[in-house]
């Protein structure tokens, strides 16, 4: 696997999350990462149905192959859509309905399907996507088959993405994981991933990445519509973003690079994915990192 950038490009919103984005704007994201020494681009089926794997691989496809570190996810078949499409978060997706699907033969062909629409041969890292209430039936089927092709070298890495750390703890536990992604268990709002699955990937040597750190949008702009895990932000929530943002104001320093300083600090996190819909929101996120942040700021903020 190539050497892993600290901060990461997690692609679904290269697979129109919330909003369409055109071909070339996926493209100049990418580049825009690239550009700026991000080699860590992490992607899903899931992800406007297949949208976001296909424009990743394209946009990636000039790039020297051993280079960049490349992780995809399995847990999600697309099939023929049956129904309306309308309720998705990925807008303008292609007519396709992602299903669970977590068994040795379904990871197989996911497997499969992600290396055809990334244009590669090969994954660096490939996470079991969300088995919150499947959790037995990829322990018999998707984790195996990830151990299987890691031991035949067409993965690199096994891990494991969810929301909860609670499953993923007893994962770390059960089964051989080179890595977890941990998705907004561990920020300025909620820090509940930090008192034991973090501690304990570190004591194991597992890799953590963070997705999630800004919550879906409340820790880099808490103002009207801010949304959290995916949905509309509760009135508490909204008013500890905005105190959080209050306290940042008084050290000149903006609410999202707190955010992002603040999960890169953890000792056992590798690297943090932050999604990016342009060239100019990576490089927002990419200066995050240069503000110097004073330990005054910190204290104040473990007290909202």
């Amino acid at each position: 696997m190539a050497p892993l950038s600290r901060l990461g490009l997690g692609c679904a919103p290269l697979g129109n999350l919330y909003s369409s984005i055109t071909d070339d704007e996926a493209t100049a994201t990418v580049d825009a990462a690239w550009e700026a020494g991000v080699r860590l681009f992490d992607t899903a089926p899931l992800y406007g149905n297949g949208l976001s794997e296909s424009r990743l691989g394209r946009a990636l496809s000039g790039r020297p192959r051993d280079e960049y570190t490349l992780s995809t996810k399995v847990g999600r078949i697309l099939v023929d859509a049956t129904d309306d499409q309308s309720a998705s978060i990925f807008v303008d997706a292609p007519a396709l309905e992602p299903v669970f699907a977590y068994s040795r033969d379904d990871t197989m062909r996911s497997i499969e399907q992600s290396l055809e629409r990334l244009g590669v041969d090969r994954l660096d890292v490939v996470h079991v996507h969300d088995p919150d209430d499947h959790e037995d039936v990829a322990l018999r089927g998707a984790f195996p088959a990830l151990l299987r092709l890691r031991d035949q070298g067409v993965i690199g890495s096994v891990g494991c993405g969810m929301n909860q750390w609670q499953m993923l703890l007893r994962l770390v536990e059960r089964v051989d994981l080179d890595c977890i992604l941990l998705a907004g268990r561990y920020t300025l709002l909620d820090r509940s991933g930090a008192d034991r699955l973090l501690p304990r990937c570190k004591e194991r040597g597992v890799d953590v990445f963070l997705g999630g750190v800004f919550n879906s949008g409340i820790l880099a702009d808490p103002d009207g519509g801010a949304t959290y895990d995916y949905a509309a932000a509760s009135p508490e929530l909204t008013a500890r973003a905005h105190a959080m943002r209050a306290a940042c104001d008084v050290h000149g320093v903006h609410l999202a690079a707190a955010a992002l300083q603040f999960a890169l600090a953890h000792p056992a996190v590798t690297a943090v994915l932050v999604g990016a819909r342009s060239a100019g929101e990576i490089r927002a996120d990419l200066s995050g990192l240069e503000v110097a942040i004073p330990d005054e700021l910190w204290s104040e903020l473990d007290t909202i």
